[in-house]
């Protein structure tokens, strides 16, 4: 008898949670609380203890779905995370990989900036980061360097590319790929100098490119404009150089390509 009072009771109580937890708009947490209802009966838990429970698989839930949302948003071309990266192939920067994908270089509003020929991984590299910030809660934005180029000079044609600005600002990553790739005229340069101004000190930025910094100012068209905007990346950068042949002409038959060295990358 007392049994079954207990039992209509527990179900009394998981139809109030489900109520309650669809006026907080938390529907998992009524899956969460029936199914470790037993449980937490068996164990002997506390009242606190299992309120905790059901609570945090609710936070994990939403945090797992925020990520994912996060990651969705942020324009991956091909979303690789570092689990899947090719380590053997570029075991110089094994060790200061793991430190960054903690997402510490966020907090203090550091750059990383990934140099090397095409085919070494840095595109794979900076997108596993971005992932893992996005794990850790940062919005993040992936784009091309042509493509920032050609989103800030719409801003600017517009006549909101001071909003634009502060709007970017509020990403805690930006993601700029291929730098180098294609030549800037002057006044795309300049659109980029002030995005890479605006978030100095203030939000990071990863960057990849095939050229060593020394190139920069024949893709900028201006050596002046090129060195100002190096000073501010690397004054609060970790600078990592892969080495190499690419991974895509791998059994190829094909050992170089006409690039720079990777041995000069790091000027």
């Amino acid at each position: 008898m007392t049994t079954a009072k207990t039992k209509q009771a527990g179900n009394e109580a998981i139809k109030q949670i489900h109520y309650l937890a669809g006026a907080l708009k938390a529907p998992r947490i009524t899956e969460a609380a029936a199914r470790m209802a037993d449980s937490a009966r068996d164990s002997g838990w506390t009242h606190e203890e299992y309120l905790a429970a059901v609570l945090d698989r609710e936070v994990a839930a939403r945090n797992a779905s925020g990520a994912r949302l996060r990651i969705r948003a942020a324009g991956f071309g091909s979303p690789k995370t570092l689990e899947e990266f090719d380590w053997d192939a570029q075991p110089a920067v094994r060790q200061q990989v793991p430190a960054l994908a903690s997402g510490g270089f966020l907090t203090e509003a550091r750059n990383v900036v990934l140099l090397g020929p095409p085919g070494t991984g840095k595109t794979h590299l900076a997108t596993g980061l971005g992932i893992a910030a996005a794990n850790h809660g940062h919005r993040v934005l992936f784009a091309t360097a042509t493509d920032w180029v050609t989103r800030l000079t719409e801003a600017h044609r517009a006549g909101r590319l001071p909003a634009e600005l502060a709007r970017l600002r509020r990403y805690g990553l930006i993601i700029v790929d291929e730098v180098g790739y294609l030549p800037f005229e002057q006044d795309a340069a300049n659109l980029f100098f002030q995005l890479v101004s605006s978030r100095y000190e203030h939000a990071s930025l990863i960057l990849t490119s095939n050229l060593p910094f020394s190139g920069w100012g024949g893709v900028f068209g201006d050596q002046a404009v090129a060195a100002a905007m190096i000073d501010r990346i690397v004054h609060h950068a970790d600078v990592l150089t892969l080495k190499g042949a690419s991974y895509r002409l791998r059994n190829r038959g094909i050992d170089t390509l006409p690039s720079i060295r990777a041995q000069d990358t790091a000027d």
